[in-house]
């Protein structure tokens, strides 16, 4: 409770970026590479919202697919013509349908023919436009089979799930339907996007700042304790504090392993019961975060109560303003957890994986640039792999189907950053993972401290440029989203070749790297020497080892 013990924000490490690379706008329709244009059936695959009114009372809203084939659905609410609805006659309009329609739209079921087929029988009865009911709770893409050529359809066909047909097809029993067919356009900037990327940039340069100055202060303790005469053992990276984690490159490696065994048993037992486990452990991890970061900003004022301590079974010597930030963090976490499907509890979210992350960063360092290229280089690759390569054998993205939560009912899984497109008529969250945050961010804070170790300028020292290089790879895996439709982006692949290959070069052409590469600390004189030092024993370094 006083202080993040070291093996917590290991195992954290682990669990957060298990999905270190999903950034992903919420999409409902997925890529299909089997489902070729040809000419009569080249739309693009559209959503469409189906407005529907019982007894000239507006009533729900249903979201389904477009069909290739068919004109363009209207993009404009107001231009959108609202017709009736009728239910068709056979029900799977396989065959001709025994009513004339005169205008309205068909309801049917999905059957057993082509939706090709289907979609003429209905314009042949004289129906504006067809709805199908799928037979399962996905949606499908309409497509038109490779040797069909009569292909002169001229009405919309769209596609509901399941249920949302069926409770369409409800709606006939009590009285007059209306429905109105449109597939708004999204906004070309997504300002959920914006405010994401102000989020993960803000929560790393804090994070950075917290262990650059965490590093300097133990430093300048360590000196005293020189000049007192007391040597101390304690290496000066680790910043004299016994509550760090140096990661090495064993760790690093492993890494990859036990991050892709903990996303494999995300996706095959993603569960409620398992999403409901998934939700106490980041709550745990919140109110551990949550309270180390508020008993760090209250010790400025209640210095008193945070230098005085108590000894707590089960958890040693705790300050007293820990106990009393800490009854605060746990009810705000349990009412988040509660309350985690109201419509803001994304904030509360928000908050407390920000201070779990700024945490970890704090907590858990890389000690020189050979570590940190090796867990980003691996963290690159995972990404790859679980994004865009596992469809090969899963059928699908298990990165991008974990963060979004299908197989259960909540909106994804709670190692997130999200926030509501609050200007898009589609609605649902942008995303970013984690770990989209947390493995970069320990890059740049190492490169802190080394520039405030070696006393460089903020132009002249590797941490802007390593800001301005992940701000950059983050804004172009947005930029790739958008341009993809919305469909998930591993984000790391932009984010560590821009962070990584801008330290490095650097480093490279000041002449630093290979100090960088190994040691990951400047060269430092000790001026606190009690002993005649060798010619080859000159600095801090070899005193205090």
């Amino acid at each position: 409770m006083g202080t993040s013990s070291p093996e917590m924000a290991a195992a954290l490490l682990l669990v957060m970026a298990a999905l270190a690379g999903v950034a992903a706008g919420g999409d409902i329709v997925h890529q299909d590479d089997e489902a070729p244009k040809i000419p009569g059936c080249s739309n693009d695959f559209v959503l469409v919202k189906v407005q529907t009114w019982v007894n000239n009372r507006e009533d729900g809203e249903f979201v389904g697919v477009g069909a290739r084939f068919g004109p363009t659905i209207e993009s404009k609410e107001k231009h959108a013509n609202r017709t009736g609805l009728l239910l068709a006659d056979p029900i799977d309009c396989c065959d001709p349908p025994t009513q004339k329609v005169a205008g309205d739209v068909l309801l049917v079921q999905r059957g057993n023919c082509k939706f090709t087929k289907k979609a003429k029988n209905a314009e042949a009865a004289g129906a504006s436009a067809i709805i199908i009911i799928n037979h399962v709770h996905e949606l499908y893409k309409m497509v038109c089979d490779r040797n069909e050529t009569n292909l002169d359809i001229n009405i919309p066909a769209v596609l509901l799930p399941k249920d949302a047909g069926n409770d369409l097809q409800k709606l006939l029993t009590r009285g007059k339907v209306s429905v109105q067919l449109y597939s708004p356009d999204r906004p070309l900037v997504d300002t959920a996007e914006v405010f994401l990327w102000l989020m993960a940039v803000g929560t790393i340069l804090c994070a950075s700042y917290w262990s650059a100055w965490s590093a300097r202060e133990a430093v300048i303790e360590q000196e005293k304790l020189l000049k007192d005469g007391r040597e101390s053992s304690l290496n000066l990276e680790a910043g004299g504090s016994s509550g760090m984690v140096d990661i090495n490159m064993t760790s690093a490696i492993l890494f990859v392993v036990i991050a892709s065994c903990f996303l494999i048993m995300l996706y095959k037992l993603m569960s409620h019961w398992f999403v409901e486990l998934l939700v106490v452990i980041f709550c745990i991890g919140g109110v551990e975060g949550l309270q180390t970061c508020l008993v760090a900003l209250l010790s400025r004022w209640f210095k008193p109560a945070a230098e005085s301590f108590v000894k707590v079974p089960f958890f040693g010597a705790v300050s007293y303003l820990t106990i009393a930030v800490c009854p605060f963090c746990i009810v705000f976490a349990v009412i988040w957890a509660v309350y985690r499907r109201m419509t803001y509890a994304w904030i509360g979210q928000d908050i407390l994986g920000i201070a779990l992350i700024v945490t970890v960063i704090q907590i858990v360092r890389i000690p020189n640039l050979k570590v940190g290229s090796v867990l980003l280089s691996c963290s690159f690759l995972y990404d790859i792999f679980w994004v865009f390569i596992s469809k090969m054998w899963f059928h699908e993205s298990v990165m991008i189907v974990v963060a979004r939560g299908d197989k259960t009912d909540e909106d994804g899984v709670p190692m997130l950053l999200k926030i509501p497109r609050m200007f898009d008529p589609w609605g649902g969250f942008s995303i970013i993972g984690f770990g989209d945050i947390l493995l970069p961010g320990l890059l740049i804070a190492f490169a802190l401290r080394y520039d405030w170790a070696a006393k460089k300028t903020l132009q002249s020292g590797y941490f802007l440029w390593s800001m301005v290089a992940y701000g950059s790879g983050l804004m172009i895996t947005y930029v790739a989203l958008n341009l993809m439709d919305g469909h998930g982006q591993p984000a790391l692949l932009y984010i560590v070749p821009f962070t990584l290959g801008t330290f490095i070069a650097l480093g490279r052409k000041r002449g630093e790297l290979g100090n960088l590469w190994t040691r990951g600390q400047p060269e430092r004189v000790c001026t606190h020497m009690h002993m005649q030092p060798s010619p080859k024993n000159t600095n801090c370094d070899a005193v205090s080892s």
